[in-house]
């Protein structure tokens, strides 16, 4: 073999020498991501079953990428540091070693290598130092080449580790063939090497668990005929003289040779390697013991939940197929019954049919025979009074002929008896004659003396009647001369003591009598005129009452504000009242939000004036004390109206026609102001009428509805009276209160009412209650004529709002236009002479109300707010409408404003 070139060329070593794997032997292993792999028992394991497999691979790679692959691998186990301690001489070449080496490492990668196999592949591949050469070339001479058994060495070794001089003599790779890993020996570390035995070969005592492979050289080698002891071996290594003009220094891609590691450190280390890999094995073939039990518990538990899935699989299919049967049956059963109830209804109407056919039949059966027996009694009483005639015919037949016989009898004793009482009669009549004028006399002289006590009896009756009557009242008047004599007597005590007073001041007293007397006449006269002067006031006062009113107004607006119901007290809308304490006349509503051009929002104060305001505390009795005037100007013969404008739901038809609501209350002033009126001579006579505009037709609502669609009722108006009327109406005499409150609730039964989304009863019909008032004066000859309508609007909506269709949504546009036309009727009038034409035949209700809104009427309307946020819009609308209303004047004095639209 040629002789290797053993010279190193010095490589300085770094400045900061790092630990060598000898000295980081007893350190912690690094927890680095190679480190980490070793611990995996996938990884020992598979690289356990690829080591201890009967199959080898032979690396077929060159020499420079197996040497490569090796200082790759060297950073990864931490001998970096050892390397770059040591110079570099020798560049490593790949042998037949190499090679089988190389062939066992479990490569899950290219490049890198398990740690164990690392530490394993630093051994083999690393360089030898020169001093060592001969004793290595010695003991590797006795190793055989096919892998026997190794030729014992002169000197024996120590029992337990190899000696330094041993380890110099024998080569790395022929020192792992003798090497022994033993679990049994106290010391896992000792590595015996026998060099003095000749019995005891180089080898382990007990087989190690490391696979010994026996290499498979790229190029076979020159058979060795003699090998001798001392001799060079073959090196693995091509030494490289350095360049004498550059320093080489090792890193991890530099090929740069190395000298040789302690092997003895390396080989402890190797053992703490393969102690620590034994005991993962121990565990991991305890867990794998473990684990097969587990499998084949799991196994067991798997078969039986197999048994189970089939028995339910079978149980299932069954079930199913019994679902299936059930299911056909129940289709069967349904069919069967749907068959069962066609026939059972085709029985119960055959029966019904079957039923009625009988029952008809035995009705016709019934009747049949009752005719049959009122036939049979008709004949059997025809037969009965037939033979009661004949009998009574035979009876009086023979009755007759008895009688006809008795007669003929009696004739003929009659004939002697009248011919012997002929002679009697003559014979009497001769004596008659003589008695009968002796008679005469005595009965004309009993007749005088008859007369003379019938009148001598009546006048004893009536002398007993008036005894009678007298002595009663005898009685009473003895009974009362019995009192009046007591009582006189004390009266005459004390007018004798009075008489002798008076007769002491006879002449004062007849003076002061008649200064009463006097007193007294002119009280009369002063009365008298008193009275004429009363009966002059009271028209006077009429003429300055009405002069009143026109100085307030004829046409005056209130508002009034309903109060909250229920859960509304949370949606309320901001409403204020500024001069409540005062005069009452004006309403602030905060208006919605309004933002800016900017972005700002701010809400506006909306203000409002009026003739007089009511808060949500108000009542109707308060309420009607404010409008008692208008009703004491129809009693004076002025025609009024009153009604109630507002969206619906705002209290228009409580504030109306409630218990206590305008209509009752101005009934019952105008019976108490009449009767009050009696004493100045005044008699009324009162009548009302109560009709409805619902979709510009007029309803008499104290008529029949079922009547509604057949009459027709017209408007018809008297510009001379100015006086409206209506044809074919219902007119009713209201002679008590009672009547009134008897026709109102027939109105409110009769009237049009619906729900809408704003209102679950909303009016949806003008309704006018019409009273007209005739006065006479009997002492003056007066005569008034008065009318007083008391009108409750359908409430005004939106239809966004109400969201109404159909039949409501006809209502909704039909009062939406009626009260449109009594806006533009007011503004017509407000106008004054500067209107030409006012629109009153626009409108159904305006031409009902014409004499009732312009002219010499009064006028007043309720503006009706609801006090919730969410009617806020509605609610601004209906107080600039009535502002408007406000604005306009009739009478003499005007007043000029201007409405915010």
């Amino acid at each position: 073999m040629t002789p290797v070139d053993r010279s190193f060329v010095a490589v300085p070593e770094p400045a900061a020498k790092r630990k060598t794997l000898a000295e980081r032997a007893g350190e912690p292993v690094r927890t680095t991501q190679t480190t980490s792999r070793v611990m995996k028992r996938s990884n020992t394991t598979n690289a356990l079953r690829k080591t201890s497999g009967t199959h080898t691979t032979t690396s077929t790679r060159p020499a420079s990428a197996a040497a490569h692959r090796t200082n790759s691998a060297l950073p990864r186990t931490g001998s970096r540091s050892a390397l770059a301690a040591r110079p570099v001489s020798v560049t490593h070449e790949d042998d037949d070693e190499d090679s089988s080496s190389s062939s066992i490492l479990p490569n899950k990668r290219k490049g890198m290598l398990p740690p164990i196999v690392e530490s394993f592949a630093l051994v083999l591949h690393q360089p030898h130092i020169s001093d060592r050469t001969a004793s290595y070339a010695s003991v590797l001479s006795r190793v055989p080449s096919d892998g026997g058994s190794p030729t014992p060495l002169p000197s024996a070794p120590s029992p337990k580790r190899f000696s330094f001089s041993a380890s110099r003599n024998i080569s790395l790779s022929t020192a792992f063939r003798t090497l022994s890993l033993s679990s049994n020996n106290s010391d896992s570390r000792s590595t015996s090497v026998s060099s003095t035995q000749q019995e005891e070969p180089l080898c382990p005592k007990t087989p190690s668990q490391i696979p010994k492979l026996k290499p498979v050289p790229k190029t076979p080698r020159p058979p060795e005929t003699d090998l001798q002891i001392f001799k060079t071996p073959h090196t693995k290594y091509t030494v490289h003289n350095a360049s004498p003009g550059k320093i080489t220094y090792l890193n991890r891609n530099s090929n740069t040779p190395a000298p040789a590691w302690d092997t003895k450190g390396r080989l402890e280390d190797m053992e703490t390697l393969y102690s620590q890999l034994k005991t993962q094995l121990d565990s991991a073939a305890t867990e794998k013991t473990g684990m097969e039990e587990g499998i084949s518990i799991y196994k067991a538990r798997i078969s039986e939940m197999e048994q189970i899935r089939l028995q339910l699989s079978t149980a299932n299919q069954t079930l199913t197929s019994e679902l299936t049967e059930t299911k056909v049956k129940l289709s069967s059963v349904n069919a069967q019954l749907d068959d069962m109830k066609r026939s059972h209804s085709f029985e119960i109407d055959d029966l019904r049919r079957k039923n009625r056919n009988d029952v008809e039949d035995a009705k016709d059966d019934h009747r049949k025979e009752l005719e049959r027996l009122q036939r049979e009694a008709r004949d059997e009483l025809d037969r009965v009074k037939k033979d009661a005639q004949e009998e009574a015919d035979r009876a009086n037949k023979t009755r007759r002929e008895e009688v006809a016989e008795k007669e003929r009898e009696l004739r003929a004793e009659l004939e002697e008896e009248r011919s012997r009482r002929l002679r009697e009669v003559q014979e009497l009549t001769s004596q008659f004659s003589m008695q009968k004028l002796t008679a005469d006399n005595d009965v004309t002289q009993k007749d005088r003396e008859l007369q003379t006590l019938r009148s001598e009896l009546n006048e004893v009756k009536a002398n007993l009647e008036s005894s009678n009557a007298l002595n009663t009242n005898l009685k009473e008047k003895l009974t009362e001369a019995s009192t009046n004599t007591l009582t006189l007597e004390t009266s005459m005590r004390a007018m004798k003591a009075k008489i002798d007073f008076l007769e002491s001041d006879n002449q004062a007293q007849s003076q002061a009598f008649q200064d009463l007397n006097q007193q007294m006449l002119d009280a009369q006269a002063v009365a008298a005129e008193a009275k004429e002067k009363l009966r002059q006031e009271e028209t006077l006062r009429r003429k300055l009452h009405n002069q009143v009113q026109e100085l307030k107004g004829n046409i005056r607006v209130f508002c009034r504000v309903r109060p909250t119901l229920g859960d509304e007290e949370t949606k309320k809308a901001e409403l204020a009242f500024p001069d409540a304490e005062t005069d009452s006349k004006e309403v602030v509503v905060q208006g919605p939000d309004q933002k800016s051009a900017m972005g700002t929002v701010t809400k506006a104060n909306n203000n409002f004036s009026f003739d007089r305001v009511f808060g949500p505390g108000s009542q109707n009795g308060e309420i009607f004390d404010e409008i008692s005037q208008l009703v004491q100007s129809a009693l004076d013969g002025y025609n009024v109206c009153i009604f109630c404008y507002g969206q619906t739901g705002s209290g228009k038809t409580y504030t109306m026609s409630s218990p206590d609501g305008m209509i009752p209350s101005a009934v019952t002033q105008i019976y108490e102001t009449a009767k009050s009126l009696e004493d100045k001579g005044w008699t009324y006579s009162m009548e009302g009428s109560f009709v409805e505009v619902y979709n510009e037709t007029v309803n008499d609502l104290l008529g029949k509805a079922e009547d509604w669609n057949n009459k027709k009722h017209e408007i018809r108006q008297d510009p001379v009276k100015l006086k409206t009327t209506i044809t074919d109406v219902t007119t009713v005499d209201l002679d008590s209160p009672t009547r009134v409150n008897a026709i109102l609730d027939q109105a409110n039964r009769n009237r049009r009412v619906a729900a809408t989304q704003a209102n679950s009863r909303s009016s949806r019909s003008h309704s006018v209650f019409i009273l007209r008032l005739i006065g006479e004066n009997t002492m003056t000859g007066e005569r008034s004529e008065g009318t007083l309508n008391l009108v409750d609007l359908a409430g005004s909506e939106r239809l966004a709002h109400s969201q109404v269709s159909g039949d409501r949504l006809k209502e909704t546009q039909n009062i939406n236009k009626s009260l449109s036309c009594l806006g533009d009727v007011i503004s017509a009038l407000g106008s004054g002479k500067d209107a030409k034409h006012i629109p009153y035949r626009n409108s159904k209700l305006t031409y009902l109300l014409q004499y009732s809104l312009g002219g010499n009427s009064k006028t007043l309307m309720f503006v009706m707010v609801s006090p919730l946020q969410a009617h806020l819009s509605e609610t601004l609308t209906s107080l600039k409408f009535a502002t408007k209303v406000h604005n306009t004047h009739i009478g003499t004095a005007k007043r000029q404003a201007k409405v915010k639209d």
